[in-house]
């Protein structure tokens, strides 16, 4: 049994971001899902209540709450990328269908989750040794929305980034 899983809460729409975020991520999937033994302030019985999840092979639960509670920044999910092309490919499939792009990496999903989609060489360039080299990928970075990998190398490399 998991010790601990993030619980998100969703105006009826956990099943459907559950099958979102395991069409998008390897290692994901949609475990469970439980319905309503009876009337509750956001639902009646037999209606989806919550759903268990994994995304990328953490556990996570849905609960279909009602419209009470909304997501903001101070909650987001760091994925880690690779490479440009898996980079794009999340970054992308997040914001499609309504979701919205934000500064520095940050986008949200049409559920209004917070995701950063951060590759593993922003976050080695901006943790080097080389602080001056670190600040010109940072400074970089802070001019993007979606990271654009080719540019955070030639800005730590020195390289005027336009």
């Amino acid at each position: 049994m998991t010790k601990i899983a993030p619980c998100l809460w969703f105006d009826g729409q956990a099943e459907e971001a559950a099958a979102l975020y395991a069409g998008i991520f390897p290692d994901s999937h949609v475990d469970k899902v439980h319905r309503a033994p009876g009337d509750h302030p956001s639902g009646k019985a037999g209606d989806v209540l919550t759903v268990e999840f994994t995304v990328l092979g953490n556990p996570f639960l849905g609960l279909n709450g009602g419209p009470l509670f909304k997501f903001n920044e101070a909650i987001s999910f760091q994925v880690h990328t690779k490479d440009q092309a898996e980079t794009d490919r999340y970054w992308n499939a997040l914001i499609a269908d309504g979701g919205s792009e934000g500064p520095c990496g940050w986008c949200k999903d049409r559920f209004g989750l917070s995701w950063q989609i951060t590759p593993q060489k922003l976050l080695d360039a901006m943790t080097s040794p080389d602080r001056a080299a670190a600040k010109r990928a940072m400074d970089a970075m802070m001019e993007m929305k979606k990271i654009d990998i080719a540019a955070i190398e030639r800005a730590f490399e020195g390289e005027k980034v336009a």
